[in-house]
């Protein structure tokens, strides 16, 4: 049995990663620990099990094998730093840190530990992503020269975030920090090493971060991609379009279309609706099974460290009003 503690309740997805967690049948949550006390000993006494004010403390616990990262994003490093220091295993949420020097550091730790680090890359696991991932790396869409990722929901025009969801030094970010992770770390993943980043962000909302924005991204192989995300945008499936010298692919939510050279020569407009792999096991579950059985993780430090160094520079070619180099 993986005994976890929960390391605060800031992050939108926290419960419902301590349900998943509760529900495993070979993990438990231990024990809480969070930056705001009050809020930390309401959660544990909903799930009936212990707080613990002092994160050093808790971590000296013999019941914690684990911690499960979802402080605000600016404490990341400290937190993750000492869970490795301390032999816990890890789990995160997004970003991995806000910088790519603090990525390095909480990098040394965890190697030096030995411990299991997984990071949460939920989009990877989803068998539309996969087949378009197999489809770019078999060349049957010959040389990408155009992808497209829409990631987007209406939590800042609804007003359904919390406030502190805005907060630019605790998130390091709005949308595209966000929401914004996972259409970076899929272009990222798809096209291979970047070469330089635009970006463009606007507020509708009256909130202190970018509540709309997009990046566009080169690729050392040539790839242009088209990073968007919104938190003002309602009704929107997730769009992923991959343009190729050999083919296309269109997908919208789980609606999915594709046309190659071989398969215009088949029918009279060539387009048709791939069949697709079935989702993988997603990444709480991998890093369970990683720890206690010696499964491996598909979302490492390596990659994290990648969606940093992504949004980093997004960040600075905004602040800067200019293009980033790699």
């Amino acid at each position: 049995m993986l005994r976890v503690a929960m390391i605060s309740k800031w992050h939108v997805h926290a419960a419902g990663y301590a349900k998943f967690i509760q529900q495993s049948g070979d993990a438990c949550v231990a024990c809480v620990y969070d930056e705001d006390a009050e809020r930390g000993r309401k959660w544990a006494e909903e799930l009936g099990v212990p707080f613990e004010a002092d994160y050093d403390a808790l971590l000296q616990r013999e019941d914690v094998d684990a911690v499960l990262i979802c402080t605000p994003t600016n404490r990341h490093k400290e937190v993750m730093v000492k869970a490795a220091r301390a032999g816990k295993h890890i789990f995160t949420e997004k970003c991995l840190c806000l910088n790519v020097k603090d990525c390095d550091e909480v990098i040394r730790a965890v190697e030096e530990s030995g411990v299991v680090f997984t990071i949460s890359f939920p989009q990877r696991c989803q068998g539309r992503n996969l087949f378009i991932k197999d489809m770019i790396d078999s060349g049957t869409l010959g040389d990408i020269t155009l992808l497209r990722v829409r990631n987007c929901h209406d939590g800042a025009l609804r007003g359904w975030l919390p406030d502190y969801w805005y907060d630019p030094e605790t998130t390091g970010g709005g949308a595209m920090m966000d929401l914004g992770a996972h259409p970076m770390y899929l272009a990222r993943w798809m096209l291979g090493k970047p070469k330089r980043i635009q970006s463009m962000f606007n507020n509708l909302t009256p909130h202190p971060v970018e509540d709309n924005s997009v990046c566009t991204i080169e690729f050392e192989n040539g790839a242009i991609a088209i990073s968007e995300t919104s938190l003002v945008s309602p009704m929107t499936p997730s769009i992923l379009e991959v343009y190729g010298t050999k083919g296309v692919i269109m997908a919208a939510g789980k609606e999915i279309r594709m046309i190659t050279a071989e398969s215009q020569r088949l029918s009279a407009d060539g387009w048709f609706t791939p069949k697709l792999p079935e989702d993988i096991a997603p990444p709480l579950r991998q890093w369970i099974d990683s720890v206690l059985y010696g499964k491996p993780v598909l979302f490492d430090l390596e990659a994290g460290r990648q969606l940093t160094e992504l949004m980093e520079k997004a960040y600075i070619a905004h602040a800067e009003k200019r293009e980033a180099q790699f």
